[in-house]
């Protein structure tokens, strides 16, 4: 899965870092939330794919992008789209925005979701310097990247990559810069037959320590990443990241109950990046905190008893 770095630290000299999901493992998706005074913008071609969306506040956004000019009276849900290797040549943010949400993809990261579910060739593909007045689905997409960020889940790195491969394929869709065919009807969609199934369960639960992927998942089942996703929630009710949700947070219950593993050590185990995530999803899942849970485990029988 491939590396997102990122480049605001290189474009946003005169903005403020609010948050920051580098430290959350995630793959192939970094999402930044930022405050941005007003000022001009250094030049710069970047190496991932940037999709910045306005969420609080309202200013005019004047930019260059290949010799492209767009003059933006932004508010909230306005979308800034600048692909991989488009030199922005100038950028002036006219009036502070207050938050604004960075999505950076990888440079490519368009061929499986292309190749095996669009059918389309991967070198067709190019994405358009726009800005977009609002987008549903994009903003859908914020949205969920905004809860993940304030409230880490157990399954948020499988999350993200769902998110990050819908992410490109509705980029691809709606803002290629070549016309394409219309995606194929998903009215085939089948739910994921029982020996599929079995085998993707029986990985998980034998996995639920590690980094889980939809990519690692999707191969063990011998499927495109996408098509898997869809057949698993149609065969279970839910999709792969609750499902590993659901299991590390009983696997968790049973040792916090049995182990004397340290809190901070099951955490870890199930997948958040800090105790304190952790405790704050579990008692959000079962009403009290990992200490409080295990303090309330039965006690050992007595000897005569």
């Amino acid at each position: 899965m491939p590396q997102v770095l990122g480049h605001s630290a290189d474009k946003y000299v005169t903005g403020r870092m609010l948050q920051t999901s580098n430290v959350r493992r995630w793959s192939n998706l970094l999402a930044e939330r930022w405050s941005h005074e007003a000022g001009e913008l250094p030049s710069l071609t970047p190496r991932d794919t940037e999709v910045a969306v306005l969420l609080t506040g309202n200013s005019l956004v004047d930019r260059i992008g290949s010799g492209m000019r767009q003059v933006t009276h932004g508010r909230p849900g306005t979308v800034w789209l600048c692909p991989s290797g488009i030199t922005e040549e100038f950028i002036n943010v006219e009036e502070p925005i207050q938050e604004c949400l960075h999505i950076f993809l990888p440079g490519q990261p368009f061929d499986e979701t292309v190749l095996r579910d669009l059918d389309i060739d991967p070198k067709r593909v190019e994405l358009r310097y726009e800005a977009i007045a609002q987008d549903a689905f994009i903003g859908q997409i914020a949205s969920q990247i905004l809860g993940e960020l304030d409230h880490e889940s157990s399954s948020g790195r499988l999350l993200m990559e769902a998110l990050g491969l819908a992410l490109a394929a509705h980029l691809v869709h709606r803002y290629s810069a070549v016309d394409l065919r219309p995606p194929p009807l998903r009215c085939t969609d089948k739910p994921l037959e029982a020996r599929r199934l079995k085998r993707v369960t029986d990985f998980i639960r034998q996995n639920l320590d590690s980094d889980l992927t939809v990519t690692q998942l999707a191969q063990v089942a011998c499927m495109s990443a996408a098509h898997f996703a869809r057949s698993f929630r149609l065969a279970t009710g839910v999709p792969p990241h609750e499902y590993v949700s659901l299991a590390r947070l009983e696997l968790a219950k049973m040792r916090l109950h049995s182990d004397q593993d340290q809190i901070g050590e099951i955490a870890f185990a199930a997948g958040f990046s800090s105790q304190a995530n952790f405790t704050r999803a579990f008692r959000k899942a079962v009403g009290v905190t990992p200490a409080q849970f295990r303090a309330q485990r039965p006690s050992p029988p007595t000897n005569g008893s």
